[in-house]
Order: structure tokens, then C-alpha cells, then sequence
């Protein structure tokens, strides 16, 4: 038995060990943002915390697997040229009232990680793709540029982690009506 009571079912469990890690990261994310604690991971993920340490040595790795399947969603719309912006940033606000900790990859602060610098910077360069083409902007207005678009998001993140889970929706589109006269027209 492990110090936290689990059984140690051995190194053939380490496939099972990642997705429920990675599982739970999610839910948590989803309910309490980017800053729950590793070891609330943990107990949830029914592993004890050196298990969760060796397949995420921190929080920005955890996070970045917790967030691949939104982040393959967004590159792929934003690579069908037939997706207006508009669609794109209907789909990341979706995720955004779904999970504010998701900020943390569109939006990192303070760090030098370049596997979280590279999510941001891919997503302002897709939207900024976007932006060139007249017939992928859709309605975001000809003065925005992608920065403005990404600051918006942001905007709308910090807004979502000081709701409550029960009030994400609400509070996203009435913040993101706001937002949204300033980007589109």
C-alpha cells in the first residue's frame, strides 16, 4: 500500500494513472481554476502525489495536457478557411465559460515557459491569419487587430474565474456582449 492508502498497482498502471490525472486536472480546472492545488489533483485522480509529479513535473504540463483537446479544436477551425473568425471566437468563448482555466494558455502571465508561450503565441497567430482575410474576419471590426482580440478573451477569463461555476454562462454572455461591441461591428 501507498502512504495515502492506495494500492500500488505497479508501472502497468501508469496509462491509466495519466488519464485519470489528467481527468480530474480537468474537472478541477473547470470548477476552481488554474491555481487548485497539485494534491486536490491527486486525491482526485485516486493517485498519491509522487505519481502525479512523475508524469507532471508542474502545473503548466498538467494544464497542457489537460487542454489539448481544446487547443486541437481551435487549430482546427482556425485552419478550415471556410471558418470565420466570428465561428472561432464563438468556440473558444464555449470553452472559456467551460473552463477559465484555460486563460492560462491563450493568456500566460509570468512565464518563460515555452510550452505555454507557444499555445499563446500559436492562437494570436491563427487569429491574425484570420484577420488578413476578408473572408475569414467576419464581423470583428477593421481597426481590431489580433492582440485586441486575444486581450478580450483574457478580459472574459478574468471575469469567468471570479464567477461561480453555477453562474459561468450567464456572466459569459453578458460579459462577452460587452466585450464584443468593442471587436465587432
Amino acid at each position: 500500500m501507498s502512504s495515502g492508502g492506495q494500492r500500488n498497482r505497479g508501472p502497468g498502471a501508469a496509462a491509466g494513472n495519466r488519464a485519470a490525472i489528467v481527468g480530474a486536472a480537468r474537472v478541477l480546472f473547470a470548477e476552481s481554476g488554474f491555481e487548485v492545488p497539485m494534491s486536490a489533483i491527486a486525491r482526485a485522480a485516486g493517485v498519491g502525489q509522487g505519481v502525479l509529479y512523475r508524469h507532471f513535473p508542474t502545473r503548466e504540463s498538467i494544464a497542457l495536457a489537460a487542454f489539448d483537446e481544446n487547443i486541437a479544436e481551435i487549430e482546427g477551425l482556425a485552419a478550415d478557411p471556410g471558418r470565420t473568425l466570428d465561428e472561432l471566437l464563438g468556440t473558444i468563448v464555449d470553452q472559456l465559460t467551460g473552463s477559465a482555466a484555460l486563460i492560462a494558455l491563450i493568456d500566460p502571465v509570468d512565464t518563460e515557459d515555452e510550452r505555454l508561450t507557444t499555445p499563446a503565441r500559436r492562437l494570436l497567430e491563427l487569429i491574425a491569419g484570420k484577420l488578413k482575410d476578408p473572408r475569414q474576419r467576419g464581423t470583428v471590426r477593421a481597426d481590431a487587430d489580433a492582440a485586441d482580440v486575444v486581450m478580450a478573451l483574457a478580459m472574459l477569463a478574468a471575469i469567468l474565474t471570479k464567477t461561480a461555476p453555477a453562474q459561468r454562462e450567464a456572466a459569459s454572455r453578458q460579459a462577452w456582449k460587452i466585450l464584443s461591441r468593442g471587436l465587432l461591428h
